[in-house]
């Protein structure tokens, strides 16, 4: 199962591909979609255009993206809010299963924190994946993103297995 993780903004959207089979994650390429310009429309397209690259070069079977969050600039929340929906928008080019995770939730599972900082994220996807080298904040998000999905749906499938043999929580 290969899964696209993705870390959207408006200046870096982050990305991460990982392959996941027997509850194993491998590494397979990582990095970030860097905009550039003063026009926000030609930014959100940079956007669009490298997330459609991905998805053609990866194809990922399923994508997980990191939600909106609130931030006390309204413009903020906006501007990153439209560059998750370029990037949806393009992930929706192959007919992947899209599937959605809070911050907090990634970090969580990731690091077993949900308040855990930047840095954390980036040693856990380093040690996890034994990555060694350098991993861009971003490119580390967008794992932890990707990562955190395979771990939820590896609980769903567990609980749907022990609901279909009449185990109940």
């Amino acid at each position: 199962m290969r899964i696209l993780g993705l870390d959207p903004g408006s200046v870096a959207t982050g990305f991460g591909v990982i392959d996941w089979a027997g509850g194993e994650a491998r590494y397979v390429a990582s990095g970030a979609i860097r905009t550039s310009g003063v026009e926000f429309p030609p930014r959100l397209r940079q956007i669009f255009e490298g997330v459609l690259e991905l998805m053609r070069e990866y194809r990922p079977a399923e994508v997980a993206i990191e939600r909106v969050f609130m931030h006390r600039n309204a413009d903020s929340a906006l501007k990153l809010g439209q560059a998750r929906g370029a990037a949806l928008c393009a992930a929706f080019s192959t007919d992947p299963m899209v599937f959605e995770y809070a911050p907090r939730e990634v970090k969580l599972a990731v690091v077993g924190k949900g308040g855990a900082q930047k840095e954390q994220v980036q040693l856990m996807v380093m040690t996890l994946l034994k990555l060694s080298g350098e991993l861009g904040p971003d490119a580390a998000d967008a794992i932890g993103i990707a990562l955190c999905h395979a771990y939820c749906r590896q609980a769903r499938l567990a609980v749907a297995s022990g609901a279909a043999a009449g185990v109940t929580p």
